[in-house]
């Protein structure tokens, strides 16, 4: 059975222990978060989970009805990419000189939409953000041309196609109930 590449996004308040409750479900099933970051939510007090993993969507469906059923657990969904807008931002540190030691590092920034965060006479740093692929591209790029002395990526950042969020639906019907 083909694996695929699931977004996982929950929300919930913001609790001690509760990483190491949801990392404790993916554990269990031995199942391997590709990344994982965590935020704030545009809802006030709520805080937003983005995990990726690849997976069957069957085990991705119990994975995330057991993330639900945790009393701090507001609410968990699952997204494939083509429900999300979604991106990952990435570091490179490269050393001075051999940097310079191209000639023009101009047509590098352009093809790959680089930003330069730092510049000093010892090192480079640039910023990179796109899907894992471009931030990938870029790496192995300098990584073969002058050598990566520091590397670092995020986790995916990933919002839904969707008007709003999710959990603001869920949310106004509950809100329905409390009368």
């Amino acid at each position: 059975m083909e694996k695929t590449l699931y977004t996982i996004t929950v929300f919930s308040e913001n609790t001690v222990g509760l990483l190491g409750q949801i990392t404790i479900i993916f554990t269990r099933r031995a199942l391997n978060i590709e990344t994982l970051s965590v935020s704030p939510s545009a809802l006030n007090g709520i805080h937003k989970f983005t995990i990726t993993l690849f997976s069957t969507q069957d085990v991705v469906e119990k994975v995330v009805k057991q993330i639900d059923k945790r009393v701090d657990i507001l609410k968990a969904y699952y997204n494939t990419d083509d429900d999300l807008v979604f991106q990952e931002i990435a570091l490179y540190k490269v050393a001075t000189d051999k940097l310079l030691s191209l000639g023009s590092i101009e047509s590098l920034i352009r093809k790959h939409d680089i930003h330069i965060l730092e510049m000093n006479e010892d090192c480079v740093v640039f910023e990179k953000t796109g899907h894992y692929t471009e931030t990938q591209q870029l790496f192995d790029e300098l990584s073969q041309t002058v050598g990566v002395l520091q590397f670092i990526r995020s986790g995916r950042v990933a919002i839904t196609k969707s008007k709003v969020e999710r959990l603001s639906d869920m949310l106004e019907s509950m809100k329905k109930f409390e009368v």
